[in-house]
């Protein structure tokens, strides 16, 4: 399991931007205050999964919806040679205490703080 860093995109002009590989289990940082955008590509052969799922995320209540489990994570599905991006805070209620990134190995990511 591998802590996936963050970018810092408030930067001006050019930066680094590095990409890391997903293995079975990883884990990001939600860092409060800040809009961060996760970015997957597959290059693989085939369509790849990555859950994303916080530990502290069980049952929640939504307004309109009532109680909503959210304990499974959610479902990121990236087609073979595809990018998917997400921008974390639109799925707030799943990135609840430590985020596990699961069930990704072969996709890269980078994780980008808007």
């Amino acid at each position: 399991m591998a802590a996936i860093a963050s970018i810092d995109a408030t930067q001006q002009g050019p930066f680094a931007a590095a990409i890391s590989t997903l293995s079975a289990d990883d884990t990001i940082t939600i860092a409060a205050g800040k809009k961060q955008l996760a970015v997957f590509r597959n290059t693989t052969g085939g369509s790849l999964t990555a859950t994303i799922d916080g530990n502290g995320g069980s049952t929640v209540n939504v307004p309109g919806l009532g109680a909503v489990d959210v304990s499974a994570g959610k479902a990121v599905v990236v087609a073979a040679g595809a990018s998917v991006a997400v921008v974390l805070s639109t799925i707030s209620l799943y990135c609840q205490g430590v985020v596990h990134i699961t069930g990704a190995s072969g996709l890269t990511m980078q994780l980008f703080d808007l």
